[in-house]
């Protein structure tokens, strides 16, 4: 018997001649399809009814599924919820954790090679560990250290505002081109060779004790007074008292400044003796000074050192040829005869508002000639009293790593750079030199070497620093408003030595007058000491040069 063949048989294909889709007929369709409702079998798709414009819309859960033909999707909200995404990816594994703590596992003697390897990374590991500890126990020792006030805040005194950084922070005023009411002093001219000094090639700083430095307040200066009388402005200042309201939300340190309301004027002074004639060191650093009064290395010490420094520094890079260029009136606070050290002041004006005008003795120290124009420039000097505080050595960095260098001082001083920057723009000077003096020795606070000298422009590097200039002016003209609206009399704005805020206090008339602190004051209440001006701004002979030698470090 032959098996049988197999047969391939060809369905019947229904046609609709008359529209698109089956035929209506159902007896075209077989019969086990017949009167089946549609529906789809991947239920992640969610396909609806089929669409037939020339039937009755369905109800939504299919009550007319049967005979008409009409495709229906029965819509079950149970198993509508049960559904769900499911992703198959692994859980991602942690980078860190735990883990090590509990799979150590014994290892095999590696090679001496490999130990090695893994000594010097245990090493690393234990170094890194142990500065993440110094730099919060530092930290700590910041924020616990306790600073005292620049001025005894006095019962009798009455408290009138209180205005935290905070509010500076978000201050913008725009301040037109300054004018020049007048030019006084000499200038000598800067000495290019000092561009070329490295740590190898360091010079002996060099002491100007003949030469006179003057700082005097604001109500103090003959020029201010006689521009006073002619109602040149309303407000008037010096730069250095501008710099200190401008970089105040930078300042760590009490400060106080001296308003005097005359009239419709108003004068911004600085008591006799006031910490706004010395410069900070290590202001903002993260790890406080020594306390200790006797410890060279102290903030008071360290303050009336780097003064010192900053006013030899700012002579001694000048050729001594005895070149001088004069402007068009004398030095307002020489006598005649008298040796004066190299500045220029200009008196300048600025428009605030309409009803307000600025005036502000400014100063340059030197000046230079470039393609045939002469060139105003303000000179300053950064001082290293001991590497191992900063943690950067400048002999071994400075040649090679000049911005590492700059970048730990602005970390450490941030105010007073600032500071230097504002008086530079104020002044509208063109360069900015800032020097690198070290001691020669950690333990010898009176021998100083140069290390170098770095130039900037004072508007790239105020970019540099972040300081904007439309913010400082909005801090003076903020302060300027609060103080016109007062009365006539005496003010003293005070920076608080622990909070950033500044206090404004109603002081009697004759407060700073004569000596201040006249009484003894209780050690426990003792605010900050008034330090010693006469070893800075006075000359001194030459048969109190020990003298001069032993307060700077009393």
């Amino acid at each position: 018997m032959s098996p049988q063949q197999p047969q391939l048989r060809v369905p019947e294909v229904a046609e609709n001649t008359d529209g698109w889709g089956p035929p209506d007929e159902n007896a075209t369709l077989p019969s086990q399809l017949q009167n089946v409702p549609y529906a789809p079998f991947i239920k992640s798709t969610h396909l609806g009814r089929a669409s037939d414009w020339t039937r009755n819309p369905p109800s939504r859960y299919g009550q007319n599924r049967g005979g008409d033909g009409v495709f229906d999707y029965f819509f079950d909200e149970q198993d509508e919820e049960s559904f769900r995404l499911v992703d198959g990816k692994p859980p991602a594994r942690p980078k860190f954790g735990p883990r090590w703590r509990f799979q150590q596992k014994p290892q095999l003697p590696q090679r001496k090679d490999e130990e090695d390897a893994r000594r010097k990374e245990a090493e690393k590991e234990r170094l890194r560990r142990d500065k993440f500890y110094n730099q919060n126990r530092n930290l700590q020792r910041r924020e616990t250290a306790t600073f005292k006030s620049s001025v005894d805040i006095q019962p009798d005194w009455t408290m009138l505002e209180q205005i935290p950084f905070s509010t500076f922070a978000k201050l913008n005023y725009f301040v037109g081109e300054a004018e020049d009411l007048a030019l006084c002093g000499a200038l000598e001219y800067y000495d290019k060779t000092y561009d070329r000094v490295t740590p190898k090639s360091e010079r002996r700083l060099e002491r100007f004790k003949n030469r006179n430095f003057f700082k005097v307040t604001t109500t103090d200066d003959p020029v201010i007074r006689r521009l006073a009388s002619e109602d040149m402005a309303t407000v008037f200042a010096t730069d250095s008292i501008l710099s200190t309201l401008m970089c105040s939300p930078r300042s760590v340190y009490s400060w106080d400044i001296v308003v005097q309301r005359v009239g419709n004027k108003l004068f911004f002074d600085k008591r006799d003796g006031s910490q706004l004639d010395l410069l900070t060191v290590s202001e903002t650093a993260q790890e406080s000074l020594p306390e200790g009064k006797d410890d060279i290395n102290s903030a008071q010490n360290l303050s009336m050192e780097a003064t010192v420094i900053n006013q030899n520094f700012s002579q001694q890079i000048l050729i001594k040829d005895g070149n001088k260029f004069s402007f068009q009136d004398p030095n307002p606070f020489a006598s005649e005869g008298e040796e004066v050290a190299s500045v220029a002041y200009r008196y300048r004006r600025w428009k605030l508002d309409e009803n307000i005008s600025l005036v502000a003795r400014c100063e340059v120290q030197s000046l230079m000639e470039v393609k045939g124009q002469r060139t105003l420039m303000t000179l300053n000097a950064l001082n290293e009293f001991d590497s191992k505080f900063t943690g950067v050595d400048w002999r071994q960095k400075l040649e090679t790593q000049k911005g590492a260098v700059l970048a730990t001082e602005l970390k450490n001083n941030n105010n007073k750079v600032a500071k230097w920057t504002a008086q530079a723009l104020l002044a509208s000077a063109e360069v900015m030199k800032i020097g690198y003096v070290s001691r020669l020795h950690p333990r010898d606070p009176y021998n100083h070497v140069i290390l170098g000298v770095q130039g900037y422009k004072p508007k790239e590097f105020a970019g540099q620093i972040n300081l904007n200039l439309n913010n400082m002016w909005g801090i003076v003209k903020s302060v300027i408003d609060i103080c016109m609206k007062l009365e006539e009399g005496k003010y003293v704005l005070v920076k608080d030595p622990i909070k950033p805020q500044v206090r404004l206090y109603e002081v009697p008339a004759d407060s700073f007058e004569n000596d201040y602190l006249e009484e003894p004051i209780p050690e426990e209440e003792q605010m900050q000491p008034v330090p010693v001006e006469e070893p800075i701004v006075q000359p001194v002979t030459e048969d109190k040069e020990a003298e001069v030698d032993a307060d700077v470090l009393r």
